[in-house]
């Protein structure tokens, strides 16, 4: 059976783009938050989102200067009650 799996990027942010981009190895539903802070894209980032985005994995941020899907906090809070997994980071 399929999981939503929701993977929380605040700190650690390049391990936490790599988390993501294991956890479609299972071939789950995986979405990305980007919170609160304008994520900094280096080498290691930018694969990660490259891949990320070829296996269709959802990215969101609440952040508006990130070039992802933008949420408020308070819509990305009610987004996370649907998955069967949060993982932050």
């Amino acid at each position: 059976m399929k999981k939503k799996i929701a993977i929380l990027v605040r700190d650690r942010k390049s391990e936490a783009l790599r988390m993501a981009v294991g956890a479609t190895l299972s071939n789950d539903e995986v979405s990305v938050f980007i919170i609160d802070h304008k994520l900094e894209i280096d080498d290691d980032i930018e694969v990660n989102l490259e891949m990320l985005s070829d296996l269709k994995a959802k990215i969101f941020s609440n952040h508006p200067e990130n070039p992802f899907e933008q949420k408020s906090t308070a819509e990305i809070a009610l987004m996370l009650s649907e998955y069967d997994v949060v993982i932050p980071y």
